[in-house]
């Protein structure tokens, strides 16, 4: 076991954890921040997608300790000062069916934003394409994200 130092929606705090703990579980079992969830464990559904630095990733395939150090935005830190516009489209647009996979999407959706404010429907697309959505929401996530790049 290891104290690890993160900075996680903004705080710092620290983690005990084995130096190849996901990040995921530190988030959820440490910090209690139960939106970033447990999909595949293999890094290939999306729904536990964070930004590290900005940077969309899979937190169960990030160790903690190679977070040490770096920002870390879960879905509850997305919005600085209440819902973010992605969150605000999500709900305008009915995005979620079953609602699991939603706050991966809006991750992953949020990094495409902060790159590329006015992303074109195939951009869209192809920057979505690696979070999987069992209900099949796709044309409702795609809308939500046109949305917020027009209203956001």
């Amino acid at each position: 076991m290891a104290t690890i130092d993160l900075t996680v929606n903004g705080r710092a705090v620290k983690a005990e954890a084995d130096t190849t703990t996901p990040l995921l579980w530190v988030i959820r079992e440490q910090l209690n921040l139960t939106g970033t969830k447990f999909g595949c464990g293999a890094g290939l559904c999306g729904a536990c997608t964070v930004h590290v630095d900005g940077a969309a990733v899979r937190s169960c395939q990030t160790s903690a300790a190679s977070a040490a150090g770096k920002k870390i935005t879960t879905i509850e830190g997305l919005g600085a000062n209440g819902l973010h516009a992605l969150q605000k489209a999500w709900i305008a647009e009915e995005a979620p069916q079953c609602g699991f996979c939603q706050s991966g999407q809006i991750m992953q959706a949020a990094e495409l934003l902060a790159k590329n404010p006015k992303p074109s429907r195939e951009q869209i697309v192809q920057h979505m394409d690696s979070n999987l959505c069992r209900c099949g929401s796709y044309p409702r996530i795609a809308r939500a994200i046109e949305r917020a790049s027009k209203e956001g």
